[in-house]
């Protein structure tokens, strides 16, 4: 019987490999964390800082640095990352050079509620966001909504006046009335603009928009108090009272 040599240098070949691979999959394993490494995505990075992720990258009870690989449950540290509420979204993962890396995405405020009873933030994604000691968003306050209420027409017109530059540094301010009416607070001129429901967005903003530039051309934008954009295509104002 012939013997083939190529096949059983191709087993030991493959051995060799599958050897090599679980050894160095056993030393990398049993490396130490050196040290923790923390990124912010890009964003507006103000509510968490590097001391506040670090403290959520704690298992049972202990610091993970210096702890070896192994003992480390990734996922269970990216899931306590996660639940922070001010993280949107986050990764955890080890670095070839020994470092436990942690990228972190904050959560974007686009509105501030306050109910009387309570206050928080609505974010980009239509969630509710706990107020931050750290700092304050410069977002439109929102007053008359009831903390049962559903908001998903305060959160189609956040979202709106968000990515508008011109409403996003005109509005500060936004009210429900007792008749569901939406009631908008100006930066200048201190103009009460009565919005009305949210159908029709897009048509009711850029008529304000044309009113804004003919009476700042004609420089009678101050003499105006209330500028109703409720009714079918046109704004309707009301003039300040001559003192």
């Amino acid at each position: 019987m012939k013997i083939n040599w190529n096949y059983i240098k191709g087993f030991f070949l493959v051995l060799s490999v599958l050897f090599l691979f679980g050894f160095s999959n056993y030393r990398n394993s049993q490396k130490k964390i050196t040290n923790i490494n923390i990124e912010f995505e890009e964003g507006e990075n103000l509510f968490m800082n590097y001391e506040m992720v670090n403290k959520l990258l704690i298992q049972n009870t202990k610091t993970v640095k210096n702890q070896a690989k192994s003992l480390i449950d990734l996922n269970e540290l990216e899931k306590q990352v996660l639940a922070h509420p001010m993280v949107e979204n986050a990764t955890t993962y080890f670095t070839i050079d020994g470092y436990l890396k942690s990228s972190v995405k904050q959560r974007t405020p686009i509105g501030r509620v306050n109910t009387g009873l309570e206050s928080y933030y609505i974010d980009r994604q239509g969630k509710k966001m706990p107020l931050s000691s750290n700092y304050s968003a410069r977002v439109p306050i929102v007053t008359g909504v009831s903390e049962k209420e559903s908001s998903s027409d305060l959160y189609k017109l956040l979202l709106f006046i968000k990515h508008d530059l011109f409403l996003k540094k005109q509005l500060t301010g936004i009210h429900k009335s007792a008749e569901n009416d939406f009631i908008l607070r100006t930066r200048i001129g201190g103009h009460q603009i009565i919005l009305g429901k949210i159908e029709g967005l897009e048509v009711k903003f850029k008529n304000l928009k044309a009113f804004y530039n003919h009476t700042m051309t004609n420089k009678t934008i101050e003499n105006y108090k209330t500028i109703n954009l409720k009714y079918n295509n046109q704004v309707v104002c009301t003039k300040k009272e001559s003192s």
